[in-house]
């Protein structure tokens, strides 16, 4: 693999993001090392800082704020350790469960703008539980014209909150790189070439065939494009929301007593640029 230095930080290149080394986030507040870490993931899309030990509630939203004003999920536990940090495990006692199990997608849907970015913690680590990453300008880059045509056409409706509509295909806000805005488990419906005289509600059959088509190109050929991230104890991971897309694996609902007590936390950062085309 890859590596380049800044300072004492080790960038380890891998096939999505970067392992960072030689940076410890409880103590780190350098502004020219915290510059550094936000232009890289916008490069990278993740950055995953290893041997971080537990980083306090506190102190994950500190780091959060580098990337901008959190927004909280409307899902709280009673042990979690700050107002701003979503606590989720395989144990009901201790955080939230079956999240992120619902299918592939992107924070933050239901939102005007959808989350901008998502830091993660383990603070207690199972024998098993990864999360998979898929990166959303390939996928898109990887369709045939056919396929391509009928996703850019589509627009999400949330089924939450105030159910607001999102074009499918868009452009990154800071990168200008096409990526996707989507929620296989939290999607009511699609609506083709919204606010032009052609728009349309999709049939359900073509809903349930737009759905079946996201899910097969991200799992196409043994799932090539797909991360597999086996957590590791001291594991804090800073992604790019709108340019990965994420899925809890089923080994996360584990139980307890097989596979370890598993305890994630998870901020979110405001988004501030709605989808657009």
């Amino acid at each position: 693999m890859k590596k380049s230095i800044f300072n004492k930080m080790e960038l380890i290149l891998k096939p999505l993001g970067c392992e960072v080394r030689g940076v410890d986030l409880k103590t780190e507040n350098r502004p020219e090392i915290i510059k550094q870490i936000q232009e890289d993931v916008t490069k990278h899309r993740i950055l995953i800082f290893k041997d971080q030990g537990i980083i306090n509630g506190d102190k994950h939203v500190e780091i959060s704020r580098w990337f901008g004003e959190l927004e909280s999920t409307f899902y709280k536990h009673p042990k979690s350790p700050h107002p701003d940090v979503f606590r989720v495990s395989n144990d009901r006692n201790e955080g939230c469960t079956n999240v992120g199990r619902s299918g592939w997608h992107i924070d933050g849907t239901f939102q005007p703008a959808p989350f901008s970015y998502s830091l993660y913690h383990m603070e207690s680590v199972p024998k098993k539980g990864h999360t998979l990453f898929i990166p959303l300008t390939e996928l898109i880059e990887s369709l045939d014209k056919d396929t391509y045509d009928i996703w850019n056409k589509a627009w999400m409706v949330s089924d939450r909150r105030s159910s607001p509509v999102h074009p499918l295909i868009y452009s990154h806000p800071k990168t200008g790189k096409p990526v996707l805005c989507f929620h296989l488990g939290m999607t009511t419906s699609f609506i083709w070439n919204y606010n032009l005289p052609t728009e349309t509600t999709a049939s359900h059959e073509e809903y349930e065939a737009l759905l079946k088509s996201i899910d097969s190109k991200i799992n196409q050929d043994n799932g090539k494009y797909i991360y597999v991230h086996k957590w590791e104890p001291g594991d804090f991971i800073i992604s790019d929301n709108l340019a990965v897309g994420h899925f809890a694996h089923s080994s996360t609902q584990a139980p307890r007593s097989e596979v370890g007590l598993r305890v994630l936390h998870r901020t979110t950062i405001k988004g501030t640029t709605p989808p657009k085309k």
